[in-house]
């Protein structure tokens, strides 16, 4: 009977939890219902924000940091959970170096995006950035 109690008396966690794991569940039938090559631009778009995003919680040379925090928000999206077990973390840490030279050109050509990203060091970050990309080429 203190089973029924609790399922009685939590029945809104119950909801809540199942509406999740099928929005889960829909959100993966979705986007591995699309092409490969879809998919792979997804993941790329994917890649790009993240990188971003990392960079502004983390401001630069925090490179093996920001790595592992695009990785784990990779991992935590349920349509890309099935690309984590399937990839190396090498081939993953090769796909956020294009994705992080892309978000680099990026924050080089718009600078209201490298204000989000740096605030008011932005033009001091966006050389930094000028110098990285020469030296990488």
């Amino acid at each position: 009977m203190t089973f029924m109690n609790w399922v009685i008396d939590n029945w809104y966690v119950l909801v809540v939890r199942a509406t999740m794991i099928a929005a889960g569940i829909w959100i993966a039938y979705q986007f591995l219902k699309l092409p490969v090559e879809q998919q792979k631009e997804k993941v790329k778009e994917w890649l790009i924000w993240a990188c971003i995003e990392s960079e502004k919680k983390l401001q630069s040379d925090t490179g093996q940091l920001k790595l592992r925090d695009v990785y784990d928000k990779f991992c935590a999206v349920p349509a890309f959970k099935w690309f984590a077990v399937l990839i190396s973390f090498k081939r993953f840490s090769d796909l956020v170096s294009k994705a992080l030279i892309t978000a680099k050109k990026m924050l080089i050509s718009n600078t209201a995006l490298a204000e989000y990203v740096y605030g008011t060091n932005a033009q001091k970050e966006i050389e930094k950035i000028k110098k990285q990309l020469e030296t990488a080429q």
